[in-house]
């Protein structure tokens, strides 16, 4: 199957996309870990990337759909994928559109992760990172440490990050709603789109989204 993900930031992407790719047996492709993996390797497209971003610009879109091209043509993807952050926006869609058609495929469904902005927000801004290790991670409401501000792990000190206040998350949130948003719309009018309620347990929004794919 060929799959896209979509929904705001919060909306537990990442964490899906890893368990319906592995349920699926296809492979998750995460723009992030895309320019992760080229611009350490000093691919040409990673070098262009790292330009922009070290200037502090935004990544062409060329370059991201040159990136997403790459790894969609290696032997693992010939069966299908899992699109995690591409597209972003309906230029990449179409882009999209147009790599699969000049190879005879196509998209099979468009998941929309849907969650209301004040939950991505209490999700978001409630996150607790240790101080002493990242991977130590707490929420003031869906996983309170013992102590308020004491990482049970290590007994280091709890911050929140500053991507992670109210008002960056609430722009992110802005940010996705001109920028991404658009393309619900897009794929909704191709009759791909399927509507993935995404609160309660991992578990359970995973099982919703692979039903879903049966239908």
């Amino acid at each position: 199957m060929r799959i896209v993900l979509v929904g705001p930031p919060g909306a537990g992407k990442g964490t899906q996309a890893a368990f319906l790719a592995k349920n699926l047996s296809i492979p998750h492709i995460s723009t992030g870990d895309l320019f992760r993996a080229n611009i350490s390797q000093g691919t040409e497209l990673g070098k262009q990337a790292k330009a922009f971003m070290d200037a502090g610009d935004l990544v062409p879109d060329e370059v991201t759909i040159g990136m997403a091209k790459d790894r969609m043509e290696q032997p693992d993807a010939v069966n299908g994928f899992l699109l995690d952050g591409f597209p972003r926006n309906v230029s990449q869609a179409e882009a999209l559109d147009v790599m699969l058609q000049a190879e005879g495929m196509k998209l099979d469904a468009v998941l929309d992760l849907e969650v209301e902005e004040d939950e991505v927000v209490k999700r978001i801004a409630g996150r607790r990172i240790c101080r002493n290790d990242s991977a130590h991670v707490f929420h003031v409401t869906y996983a309170p440490p013992k102590a308020e501000g004491v990482c049970d792990t290590c007994g280091g000190e709890l911050y929140q990050r500053g991507d992670d206040s109210e008002a960056t998350v609430r722009n992110r949130l802005e940010v996705y709603h001109t920028q991404t948003e658009p393309i619900i719309d897009y794929y909704k009018a191709q009759g791909l789109l399927v509507t993935i309620p995404a609160l309660g347990e991992v578990s359970d929004v995973t099982k919703r989204a692979m039903d879903a794919l049966k239908k």
